[in-house]
């Protein structure tokens, strides 16, 4: 007959046992479930999942190619795919782009009339700011479930779109939601049609996590709102040539080549009015300037330069 002593060790192994099993059996959590979005640009394409999580998802985008891009969300009107955007959505702007290239804007004007109704109830949830050819940057926002098409509409260097060539995904956001809280922020940037862009905070070089406030938002003269794109310049830049660059309604405007002395570290693409983004950025010694990418960004206030020591 086992003594008492033995029976509780039998007991305490199987338990012990039964809770390593139960430990190996349960999955880890997918980067995807945990919030983390990889993204990869080869050339003209996004490399990344067909399938996202709602809620807070970080957005790590490695821009491979030899071209500046950067990710915009749109989620679109419930029926509209991206059946539609390529039949009804891209003619319009190939044709309006077309003729502002050839400097015939009443006809670019009539093209652009053509951009289909459902186009107005687009929402656009964020995304990163302007990425530089061999930079990765980091941008957090909040998904909505419903269809997205993630898209990039920088220009070549002959002023057609990047989403012409590839870089428009249409992507799932699932009722799940991710496990992703927002990040601890370092600085805070305010952005409004009235004010324009104003950094709330000292910085400092290293690591920043700044957390974008979108106090109102409006529709600009070139069919988009404002955004937050972080560049870096060194000497060689020409501010005034960057303001011009960032409206694409300018035949020069976001086309390559961008303007020289300027590298583009991400940022915060459009969000809707009273909402909030994060992005990520290792700063170094030297002059940066926060723009946004809507005509005559200075004259709107949309434009707030700073230094690092």
């Amino acid at each position: 007959m086992k003594n008492p002593i033995t029976i509780c060790l039998l007991f305490f192994t199987l338990l012990s046992c039964k809770t390593k099993e139960k430990e190996i059996r349960t999955p880890e959590k997918s980067p995807l479930e945990l919030g983390q979005v990889n993204v990869n640009t080869k050339s003209m394409e996004f490399f990344v999942s067909d399938t996202l999580y709602s809620g807070w998802n970080t957005f790590i985008y490695n821009n491979e190619s030899q071209e500046v891009h950067f990710i915009m969300m749109d989620l679109y009107p419930e029926g509209i795919t991206i059946g539609n955007t390529k039949s009804e959505l891209l003619p319009p702007f190939d044709d309006g782009m077309r003729y502002i290239m050839e400097n015939q804007m009443d006809s670019a004007m009539t093209a652009f009339g053509k951009i289909p109704e459902w186009y107005q109830k687009v929402k656009f949830l964020g995304g990163t700011g302007l990425v530089s050819p061999k930079y990765t940057v980091k941008s957090t926002v909040y998904l909505e479930p419903g269809r997205y098409m993630m898209e990039c509409y920088v220009k070549m260097f002959n002023g057609t779109w990047h989403t012409s060539h590839g870089m428009l995904k249409e992507i799932i956001v699932k009722n799940e939601v991710s496990e992703l809280t927002p990040p601890t922020t370092t600085a805070q940037i305010d952005i409004s049609s009235t004010d324009g862009i104003l950094l709330k905070d000292s910085l400092s070089s290293g690591r920043q996590v700044f957390q974008t406030n979108f106090i109102d938002q409006k529709v600009y003269e070139n069919f988009v709102g404002h955004d937050v794109n972080l560049v870096k310049y060194d000497a060689t830049a020409s501010l005034d040539s960057l303001v011009l660059w960032m409206n694409w309604m300018n035949p020069r405007g976001l086309r390559t080549p961008a303007p020289v002395g300027f590298t583009f570290l991400g940022g915060m693409n459009n969000l809707p009015a009273e909402s909030k983004g994060f992005f990520e950025a290792d700063l170094t010694p030297g002059n940066y300037v926060l723009i946004s990418e809507v005509p005559e960004a200075d004259e709107k206030q949309l434009l707030f330069k700073f230094s690092i020591d």
